[in-house]
């Protein structure tokens, strides 16, 4: 009995689904183009193609010598315009109001000097946003580079987080679902692998009215394709 019933749950279950044939790209999860907003000419360059990297990670520099001087000229400003406010701050009772807002006028304006000095020194610096892998370099060192002109620097990608890519028929768009199951191959690959639909984007493709879904994985080489099915339930 315990057997005709397991056998009915799972005859009910197929007949409540059905499979949507979906093909799919490779991408890496996160993809960025990496460039130096300042300008000047590149004087290090720390890592190449293939490159592993982590947030945070200095790329490449530019040379910062003139820059790096205002900022020590800032910051011993700082340190000077910060013992005379403090002093003042010890007699603001004895002396005059106006004498004390100079003090405290020039304090502030060097502690501001100072922050906008070290903001253009970072500027020269090129950090890696994510955990990830270089996959192009287009500089050099002794290239210049212009902040008024977008010029790739690195191309870097997720170390091994993968999106696939799904594209359905528009006519399916009311069987797919969010958690929706998706058993694929890989072009070239005999094996089969699964996944749960992630996200599913909200229009169509105005060119081949497909409709596009995600699938989280991992490992695979961005850039290869395959096709499977979704398994929906009704």
């Amino acid at each position: 009995m315990k057997k005709i019933l397991i056998t009915l749950l799972m005859f009910v279950s197929f007949a409540n689904a059905a499979e949507v044939y979906a093909t799919f790209l490779v991408h890496p999860l996160k993809d960025a183009n990496l460039a130096f907003i300042a300008s000047g000419i590149v004087d290090k360059i720390n890592v190449g193609v293939g490159s592993r990297v982590h947030k945070g990670e200095i790329l490449a520099e530019l040379e910062n010598s003139d820059i790096k001087a205002m900022l020590e000229v800032a910051r011993t400003t700082y340190k000077y315009a910060k013992k005379d406010y403090e002093r003042q701050l010890k007699i603001k009772n004895l002396i005059d109001e106006a004498k004390f807002d100079a003090v405290a006028n020039k304090y502030e304006s060097a502690k501001d000097q100072l922050a906008y000095q070290q903001a253009l020194y970072n500027k020269t610096f090129l950090k890696a946003p994510f955990n990830g892998v270089i996959y192009t370099k287009k500089i050099e060192v002794g290239d210049a580079v212009s902040g008024m002109m977008l010029r790739t620097a690195f191309k870097i990608q997720s170390s091994s987080k993968r999106k696939l890519l799904l594209k359905f028929d528009q006519k399916n768009r009311k069987l797919v679902h969010v958690g929706d199951i998706f058993e694929y191959k890989l072009d070239g690959d005999e094996k089969t692998y699964k996944g749960k639909i992630s996200k599913i984007y909200p229009r169509a493709n105005f060119q081949d009215r497909k409709i596009t879904a995600e699938v989280l994985t991992k490992d695979f080489t961005p850039g290869l394709f395959g096709d499977g099915y979704i398994i929906s339930k009704k």
